[in-house]
């Protein structure tokens, strides 16, 4: 719709930034939604610029969906390969999960499941039964399971 080039005006920004930018505005013909778009690249046509942005708010989801399913709080390397790693390692882990959850026809959520696994690792249960929320029964005194520190 618009490709301008513009400068910023006020005090502070102009003296931080004195270059110009391009203000591209765009209509999406799918959902016509009308966006802004700012950048310093004076080069490319201003549909690829259109085009790289919303590419880049794709990866901005994708992020956010890693954030709030993944439980990924932190990456624990820098490099490409651990960063893939430890991505595919969560991925993995939680298709894992959502298979056994539709194998086993549960009802509680995949953030459930996960927290339940989290805390049973080290149990001799069968994943089935852990995951078995209705079925299982109260809590008793220390079980077959799980060793006693103390002797009562």
């Amino acid at each position: 719709m618009c490709d301008q080039r513009i400068a910023l005006n006020g005090f502070y920004v102009a003296k931080d930034y004195p270059e110009h930018l391009r203000r591209i505005r765009f209509k999406d013909p799918d959902s016509e939604k009308t966006s802004v778009f700012l950048t310093n690249n004076m080069l490319l046509p201003p549909l690829t610029i259109a085009a790289l942005y919303k590419s880049r708010w794709q990866v901005e989801l994708f992020f956010k969906w890693i954030k709030q399913h993944l439980r990924i709080k932190k990456f624990l390397g820098t490099s490409e390969n651990a960063v893939k790693t430890q991505i595919w390692s969560a991925v993995s882990t939680y298709a894992l999960i959502a298979i056994v959850k539709k194998e086993l026809q549960l009802d509680a959520s995949l953030y459930t499941l996960l927290q339940i696994l989290s805390v049973s690792v080290f149990e001799k249960t069968e994943i089935s039964r852990a995951l078995r929320l209705d079925s299982l029964p109260p809590e008793t005194a220390i079980g077959p399971n799980q060793l006693s520190l103390f002797d009562s």
